[in-house]
């Protein structure tokens, strides 16, 4: 089962950037991105509906921000659209597609790094989702966690560690709740269990030619219920061609995709 992640920065420019190609000869089983930044209405060419799959788009309330979309190889058994909450399913930041016992989510995690304000709506955000985190735990189900997570975990995965260590992304609050839940909770960090490089970065800023210089971080994840920690096979980060700032994150598991 081959699963990959992107947040594509604007599903349109992503297009125009040659990513639905790319995206059909990978032959994944469930393609999540995050960050779509349209409507739906406005999806009109066919090239937003990829022959193969079942397409699901979870957008914002506000135009040209945020949403969240589902690509699958076979029909889920349900899709559940947001977590219920109001004001965070208004930003289109979770979209959950079932397929038997396992759920494949495209989620993305708010961002803090414009104002204190949208940093007080992330530090919100996790406390909520802390619980719901656990509510999965006890579910009995596997889960793949799949998105931009907007925070870097250990220093091993932002280039400028040091300077970055009062900055959203790479708070130590930020930093210690993912250590809650991989540590306390056991959620694994699917990447991290295949490769323990440094440098291995998901997005790059558009600013002092971070991309050239491989000044990144990594902050796109598949974060997977412990039960499926057996089940990975390989991990890459696809940086040949670009399609957005970030980089797609592409995963095999030795999973048969249920039916």
């Amino acid at each position: 089962m081959r699963v990959i992640t992107l947040n594509a920065n604007g599903i349109r420019s992503a297009a125009n950037k040659g990513f639905f190609e790319w995206m059909v000869r990978q032959q994944a089983d469930v393609l999540c991105l995050q960050e779509t930044k349209v409507q739906i209405h406005q999806l009109n060419d066919s090239i937003f509906w990829p022959e193969g799959y079942q397409c699901y788009y979870l957008d914002a309330v506000k135009k040209g921000y945020s949403g969240v979309a589902l690509y699958t190889r076979r029909e889920p058994d349900d899709v559940i659209q947001g977590l219920g909450w109001a004001d965070i399913d208004s930003e289109g930041r979770y979209l959950e597609a079932q397929f038997g016992n396992l759920s494949v989510v495209s989620l993305y995690v708010p961002s803090g790094s414009s104002s204190q304000e949208r940093q007080a709506v992330k530090f919100d955000f996790l406390d909520r989702f802390l619980p719901f985190l656990r509510e999965c735990t006890q579910s009995g189900r596997h889960y793949m966690l799949c998105g931009d997570w907007n925070i870097a975990h250990k220093p091993i995965d932002l280039k400028n560690w040091r300077s970055n260590q009062k900055n959203s992304g790479f708070l130590p609050e930020e930093r210690t709740w993912l250590d809650l839940i991989f540590e306390l909770d056991g959620w694994v960090d699917a990447f991290r269990v295949l490769n323990q490089d440094p440098e291995q970065y998901t997005w790059w800023s558009n600013r002092g030619q971070a991309w050239a210089k491989n000044v990144g971080w990594r902050i796109d994840y598949q974060i997977i219920s412990p039960s499926l920690k057996d089940t990975l096979r390989a991990a890459s980060i696809y940086k040949d061609a670009r399609f957005s700032d970030h980089a797609p994150l592409i995963i095999d598991y030795d999973y048969p995709f249920p039916a």
